[in-house]
Parts: C-alpha cells; structure tokens; sequence
C-alpha cells in the first residue's frame, strides 16, 4: 500500500462514513485541516514549556509519525490561533520554530506546508504497530552484551550508623577552606585559562604541588611529568588495565582482595591469577612460583594496607617483590588508597620510592583524605607510560575538574590539607581504638581481631556458628550498615568483614556495637 497521509485526505476532502446510516456506503464531505489539528494538538496552559513551543514540538511529531504528510498544507496562522483559543502571535512563533528546525517551509502567497523532501514514513500494518517496543525508554531495540564480571552491587550506605568499608568523616574535612578555594577559582584571574581546558595530565598547579607533597612524605624523586590527575583509584585502574593490558595477560591480585580491580582486568580480557594474603601481607614466594611456570604481566596489590585486611607487606617481601619485578618484567600496580594513615610509628615509604628498575605505578586519592564525593587523585609512573595513559584518557575524559583540583592545590600550598591530615589521624587513632575496646568487651567469644596498625577499618573474624549475612541484614533494620563479608574478590572470605570506625563518633560506635551485640 502506498503511503497516504491521514491529513492528506483531509486538506480538500475526506471520506467519511454517515454516522446515522447502517449503510456502508462513504460519502465525500469536505473538512478543514484547522479542525484536524484541533484534535490532534493538546496544550497544556499550566506547562513551564511554553505554549508555542507545545505547539511546534506537536505538529512536528505529527509530521515525523506520518499524520502530517510531506507538502501537507498547514492551515493559517489566523485559522489556527482562533481554534485553539490561543493568540495568532504565538502561531507565527511556533511556526517560526518548525521553519528553523526544517519541518516545514513557506511559500511566498501561498501558505506553510510541511517540508516536501522529508522521507515518507512507512505505514505500518496492525501486526507491525502490535509488535512495537513498548518498553523502548527502559529496553533498547537493539543488541548488546552484558558481562558478567561487571554485575557487582554498588554500596551505597543511606542508614544513620555505619560500621564501613573504612571511609572518612566529612565532618572533620576542611569543607570551609575547600568552598572558599574553589570559589577563589571560579571568581579570580583570567576566566579563560582557568575555565576553559587544560592539559589532559591534569592541573599543571596541582601536579607542581603534589610532586612536592609525595616527595617530601613518601620518599619519592618525581617531577610533575611524572603525575597524571584522575578522578580516584578506579580510574587509573581502568586507564592502566586498557593501556599495559593485552587480552590473555595474567594479572596477580591478592586474595581476598578488592573486586573492583579484578573487574578491571577481567574487563581488560585479561586472566586472573589469585596470590594468597597471610598476615604478613601478598605470599611473594607464591608469586614467585607462579612467574616461573607462566608470564605474569601485572600484580595489583595494597602494599601499606593490604584490603580488607589492613595487613603491611613486610620489609623483606617488598624487596623481594620489586626483584622479581626487575627480573621477570610485570608491572606493579600499588594501590595506596590510605597512606596517611598509620599509628603506630611513620608510614613504611611505597614501593615506588624504592623501584629502580621503573615497574611500579602508584596510585593514590583524595577520597579518604577529605570525602570520597571529591573526585581527584593521582596516577604516578615514568614519564613514557604516564604519557600513553595520558593519551588514552584523553578520549574517554578530555579533562578533570580544573576548578577543584586548583582548588586542592591550593590546599597543599597552604598546607591545609598537611594540618586536617594531623587532626584526622589523631582523632582516627582514638575512634580505633575504642572500637577495638568496645569489641573486647561487648562481643566476647564472638568476633576475633586485630587491632590494625593503620587504615580506617578493622578486619573482623566472626564466629562461624554465627550467620553474618543474616546479621548485616537485621542490623540494617535498625539503622546500622556495615558489610555482610561478600564482596572481597573471586575467593569467598571465612565470616569476615571489615568494620570502618573512621567515619563514626565514639557515641555513633558504642551505639552501633550495640546493635550488633543484640544479634550474635
């Protein structure tokens, strides 16, 4: 059936059956295309659109459904504002609008008509309109595939009491001097440099800054050639796992270790080899026969505090695992995600400021210094691999927050972020140890742990006669939130969990305790 518009019939005439007679005969009646689009148009008087738009948006999806065929005649501006009750004004402007979206066009002393060299839409039969995708705003009419390894809940903790993955508190983050840094930022120097875009490596000043910071704090020789800004841990995995990463390579990870790293090398189609974690931190004498019987390309650890289980790498492990670097050429990928804080005594120095060999690629954030709402951290490595990242970034975020990383620099420089570090740790150290009392004390018999060196999170062994899935989700009910020991990597944990005490007051701790204490 050739196409023929519903209108196009009713420009000059329509057939139309007599609503009084049984009789299937049709008769020709005449019919104004003003009367037709009084019923096809529906304008909403209360709508923040505003009404000529309301109209142009309408008469346009007509014209895309086929109810308005191409060179349909448009009834006069005149005509159209006396039907629907509306000034001939806001006609010529809706009509204005289709003209300059290219839906219809003027001819001079003869009227609008829809634009003549628009495709005609196919007509569709009653089975074809049946068949249409009525879901299509939640299910694509077209194919894709899913992957498994990326179907992992994301965390999102809403309850009032929280025993968490080991996360800052807000509260005693510099908020103000941050607000008054980045409006600093926005309001002074010249707009265009600082508002418009930058080096992909990230803010020039920030990089300036941080080469300084890591240098003096960590033991390292960098300039800030060596710093590529990214918007946290997770995206330098993702800018390392698609550039070092070929499909087949092996990557070691610690086990139990973080899944959101595995998901980034499984994503990179690379295999997944699983390093076992005791209390000394990665079993580098395992890794070490695993590179004798296969080529290992990249082994992805947390050096400092091994997640989830907050143990250091021993000294001696360290050393050797950066000779076997040398000597069997895989990158290490050390994920330092809560450097600053240690309590015990300084910080053992990463693996980077001891690599001579250039294998290491460190990676750390601003998340757990200030909040994890602030997206900036830093991807530090050789100057030619940082480059290649660089590049790659380039195509998937041409740029991070300027403003805000500007905004951090200028918190280093002043050494604010140096002075909220020293009363964040202090505070940290006694919410720690309370919470290790508190466990001593109120959950006897049914929890083991150790009181870590440093970090923000306990791991905690409950005792297997206890269900601590069934736990996390009666605790939950009351307002409490901390982790029902899934989520720790490919291998399944013995009933552990980590509990963050970092992000709660001492009376947010006892009260949660509390809670925990009613279900064990």
């Amino acid at each position: 059936m050739e196409y023929q518009s519903f209108l196009d019939l009713c420009f000059d005439k329509i057939i139309l059956p007599l609503d009084d007679c049984n009789d299937p005969i049709f008769l020709k009646k005449t019919v104004h295309v003003s009367h037709i689009l009084s019923a096809l148009l529906s304008l909403d008087r209360s709508s923040k659109i505003p009404v000529y738009i309301q109209i142009a948006n309408q008469i346009a999806s007509h014209i895309r459904s086929g109810t308005l065929g191409p060179g349909s005649k448009l009834p006069s501006s005149r005509d159209l504002a006396v039907i629907l009750d509306v000034h001939r004004t806001t006609v010529v402007l809706a009509f204005d609008e289709l003209l300059n979206q290219e839906w219809v066009e003027s001819r001079k002393g003869k009227g609008t008509y829809v634009l003549g060299s628009l495709p005609v839409p196919q007509v569709q039969t009653p089975q074809e309109v049946e068949g249409e995708n009525k879901n299509y705003l939640t299910q694509a009419g077209f194919r894709f595939t899913t992957r498994d390894s990326l179907n992992v809940p994301i965390v999102k903790s809403t309850t009032r009491l929280h025993l968490d993955d080991g996360l800052p508190d807000p509260r005693l983050a510099p908020l103000e001097d941050l607000s008054r840094a980045i409006r600093t930022q926005l309001l002074t120097g010249d707009p265009y440099s600082r508002l418009g875009y930058g080096d992909t490596k990230g803010s020039l000043w920030l990089r300036q800054e941080l080469s300084t910071y890591l240098n003096e704090t960590r033991g390292m020789s960098i300039t800030p050639e060596n710093i590529l800004i990214v918007r946290g841990l997770i995206m330098g995995l993702h800018l390392v796992s698609a550039s070092m990463l070929a499909p087949g390579d092996l990557a070691a990870v610690a086990a139990p270790g973080w899944s959101v790293a595995r998901m980034n090398f499984v994503n990179a189609r690379a295999k997944i080899v699983e390093v076992p974690v005791d209390e000394y931190g990665m079993d580098i004498d395992a890794l070490e026969r695993l590179c004798c019987k296969k080529a290992v390309r990249l082994v992805y650890l947390c050096p400092h505090h091994s997640y989830p289980t907050t143990v250091s790498l021993r000294s001696d492990r360290r050393m050797h695992l950066l000779q076997l670097s040398q000597k069997y050429g895989f990158i290490i990928f050390e994920d330092d995600y809560d450097y600053d804080y240690h309590y015990l005594s300084k910080p053992l120095l990463p693996l980077f400021s001891a690599d001579k060999s250039g294998t290491v690629l460190y990676c750390g954030s601003f998340s757990k210094t200030i909040s994890p709402t602030f997206r900036v951290g830093y991807l530090v490595g050789p100057v030619d691999a940082i480059d290649c990242m660089a590049q790659l970034r380039r195509i998937i975020d041409r740029q991070g927050d300027q403003v805000l990383e500007n905004a951090v620099a200028e918190l280093l420089h002043s050494g604010i972020i140096q002075r909220h570090l020293r009363k964040a740790l202090r505070a940290y150290r006694q919410r720690r140890d309370y919470l290790g009392g508190l466990m001593a004390s109120e959950l006897a018999g049914k929890v083991a742990f150790r009181v870590p060196d440093g970090g923000m999170a306990v791991w905690t062994s409950f005792d297997n006669t206890l269900d601590l899935q069934k736990i996390a989700k009666q605790a939950l009910t009351k307002g409490l939130y901390f982790a029902d020991g899934s989520g720790y990597g490919f291998t399944a944990v013995n009933n552990q969990a980590r509990l963050g005490f970092a992000s709660s007051t001492l009376a947010e701790l006892e009260e949660s305790i509390d809670i925990i204490k009613h279900f064990v």
